[in-house]
């Protein structure tokens, strides 16, 4: 149609996520990841029941195996170099039971920065909502304006640097229509750590605006050792490449009956890595 560039242009004329995150870092910014996790629920969602059963509980964040066990986001994360902070005033979205935020110090752009996570836990029967809200934040809308102390004033959900998923892949069981994306929201990556997420979700977050930093292409376990290892190499100033082999190493590390190259075929980025990755 005359008058419309076509896409390629229009997204090399855009600044890419990590041109983004430079920006920021130089101007003493924080970077911010936006987590979504769906409590495993061994009641309402089409999993094989997880064992045992508190860890399944999708209403029970503290012993939830995506938040409260060894290896849930609310747990690992301060034990593996992220500091716990008070979590800001204000109600939390409908669905959502707990938010944690969590805060390293890190190098990016030549210059110490502040890298935020906030993570938010989904009662397990309200996947759905996790799934649309992920998605409305990949998109780059609805904005979540915190205060975090210690850091001071930030722009997390469809503002966030990195929007990110964890939990079982919903949209295996049901279907939840694209929002339209925001045409001026900033550069944002996504993850998206579920089963097989890569056919799912990657064509939707390309349509949403949002760059798909990390996939997956088959059964996974979606611990937050992962998520720490994309996050920590991304926000590091690594390429998409460094970041799939980061998730690589940390998942075959923890599943110790998972080869390395067994497991750096169980995750996608775009771009995707070399062919002897």
């Amino acid at each position: 149609m005359a008058g419309l560039l076509p896409l390629a242009l229009c997204l090399a004329a855009a600044p890419s996520a990590a041109a983004r995150m430079d920006a920021d870092a130089a101007a003493g910014r924080p970077l911010v990841a936006h987590v979504h996790v769906a409590l495993a629920d061994n009641a309402h969602q089409g999993i094989s029941p997880v064992r045992p059963a508190r860890l399944g509980e999708g209403r029970s964040p503290r012993a939830n195996l995506y938040w409260g066990a060894l290896y849930g986001v609310d747990r690992y994360l301060p034990r593996n170099g992220w500091t716990r902070r008070p979590t800001p005033p204000g109600p939390l979205p409908d669905g959502v039971l707990a938010r944690a935020v969590f805060t390293q110090g890190g190098l990016r752009a030549g210059r110490t920065v502040t890298w935020v996570v906030v993570a938010d836990a989904w009662a397990g029967d309200r996947i759905q909502d996790t799934t649309a809200a992920f998605l409305r934040h990949a998109a780059g809308l609805d904005s979540v304006a915190l205060r975090v102390p210690g850091v001071g004033p930030l722009e997390a959900g469809g503002q966030a640097h990195v929007v990110a998923y964890v939990g079982h892949n919903g949209l295996m069981d049901f279907e939840v229509p694209d929002p339209d994306p925001a045409p001026s929201a900033p550069a944002r990556a996504a993850v998206v750590l579920a089963c097989a997420s890569q056919p799912y979700f990657q064509a939707r977050l390309e349509a949403l605006g949002a760059q798909p930093l990390l996939l997956t292409t088959n059964l996974m376990a979606p611990e937050a050792y992962t998520l720490d290892a994309a996050l920590v190499a991304w926000f590091g100033g690594g390429a998409p490449a460094q970041v799939h082999e980061a998730a690589a190493a940390a998942y075959a590390r923890y599943q110790r009956r998972l080869s390395l190259p067994r497991a750096r075929r169980l995750f996608a980025t775009v771009p995707r890595p070399g062919p002897d990755r």
